[in-house]
């Protein structure tokens, strides 16, 4: 039956190319977002075409969730499972010298080129083809299967999330995210401000007294006061480089990058603010919630040793639910087990498909995964596309990739769909 379904996936590569293409012609980037609803529309439609019951929300307008769940026959003896990936795309920025339109996936020799057909929507349309062969050759699941299409995932949108609070659960889930076909789990991000601020404002005039003796006027620039909070940043950044180390990371793969610095108010005053946004990269084995703290207590005694900061210290604000709404993120860490049921299947399937063993990695960057592991869903990063093609001007797939890809993932719904409890 796996040759029979490995045989169809060749003959009908134009039907999978041309819903890549579909797929790729509905124009999410995002920023701006608020741009998916009919993109949605057709995946929701695809879906139910196939047998999967839907559930929709907004989580945004104009930007709902949509979570598609074929029942399994048995679902309380047979494992269940959550196909997870996101339907926004990157943004297009003024000035880009694209060869072909990025909404109109193109294909030339063993590529397609366009907006998002790696990252991830040639994750999606493998996924959706995978689903709809098993469905027309009468295979159905013996647990539950959850197909999500979220949105939000390009700026810190917590789509996956709503899925996680909404309840949806399975025994294993795949982000079907680029990952040029390598099972990976990832470290965290987190996005905070740092602000520094004087209760009171004083003209320019009145720096002399600030800083010379016997001025006797105890003001100080914002501006001034959180470049000794960047230095202790890094100082603890390099803290971090010496001290911790995380397998599948290259070593000071733990960083705070100031990003941001927004301060002053005119050159007529003394800057009485300065906000600084950092974007922090942790390790698997750490959570978020720990990192803070750390920093935190960094920054606090960086404080303490500064009569000004001492009296007026930095205040913090970590975290958002998007980047376009309150300049803020989080994308949680996750690992794997090696030894898991749902990776041992998976990399039975991926040397079926492409003849070779799958590599056990870890991502450089980050994606919803860390949502669903929160939520203790096991969970892996598998997808087809590469890293460097994801966001690229001219982004493209390597149609062969996809192809095994699509291969790979049906042979592992093949197998999951008999897997007893």
């Amino acid at each position: 039956m796996l040759q029979t379904l490995f045989q169809q996936i060749d003959e009908r590569e134009e039907e999978l190319l041309n819903l890549l293409k579909t797929l790729v012609s509905f124009e999410t980037p995002s920023p701006p977002a608020r741009n998916a609803k009919e993109a949605q529309k057709y995946v929701a439609s695809y879906l139910e075409d196939i047998g999967f019951s839907i559930d929709q929300w907004d989580l945004y307008e104009q930007d709902p969730v949509v979570v598609g769940t074929k029942k399994g026959k048995d679902p309380e003896n047979y494992h269940s499972l959550i196909i997870n990936g996101h339907i926004d795309v990157a943004s297009i920025e003024e000035g880009e010298e694209w060869l072909t339109p990025p909404f109109e996936a193109t294909v030339k020799g063993d590529y397609i080129y366009g907006r998002g057909v790696a990252d991830m929507k040639g994750g999606m349309a493998a996924s959706l083809f995978a689903l709809k062969l098993l469905q027309e050759n009468g295979i159905e699941p013996g647990g539950d299967i959850i197909f999500q299409s979220v949105v939000g995932e390009e700026v810190g949108e917590a789509g996956t999330k709503s899925c996680c609070d909404r309840g949806y659960r399975a025994d294993f889930a795949i982000v079907v995210d680029s990952s040029n076909c390598e099972i990976q789990g990832q470290g965290g991000v987190i996005t905070g401000w740092i602000t520094v601020e004087s209760p009171e404002t004083f003209h320019d005039g009145t720096r002399r007294q600030m800083i010379h003796a016997g001025g006797k006027l105890f003001g100080a620039s914002a501006i001034e006061k959180m470049m000794k909070i960047i230095e202790g940043l890094r100082e603890l950044e390099q803290h971090w480089a010496v001290m911790k180390t995380s397998k599948g990371f290259p070593p000071g793969s733990a960083t705070i990058n100031p990003a941001v610095i927004e301060g002053g108010r005119h050159a007529a005053f003394v800057a009485d603010k300065c906000s600084l946004w950092i974007t922090v990269h942790y390790y698997p084995e750490e959570h978020y919630v720990e990192v803070i703290r750390e920093i935190e207590e960094h920054i606090h005694h960086v404080a303490m040793a500064d009569p000004w900061l001492r009296k007026y210290p930095p205040k913090f604000k970590w975290g958002g639910t998007s980047m376009i709404e309150d300049r803020g993120e989080i994308f949680p860490a996750f690992s794997y087990d090696e030894h898991s049921l749902g990776v041992k299947t998976l990399q039975k399937a991926h040397k079926l498909a492409f003849n070779e063993e799958a590599k056990l990695t870890m991502s450089p960057t980050v994606t919803d995964g860390g949502w669903l592991s929160e939520a203790g869903i096991p969970v892996v990063l598998y997808g087809p596309g590469t890293l460097e093609d994801a966001h690229s001007v001219n982004e493209k797939l390597s149609i062969p990739q996809l192809k095994t890809f699509t291969k790979s993932l049906i042979a592992f719904l093949f197998d999951w769909y008999q897997k007893k409890r």
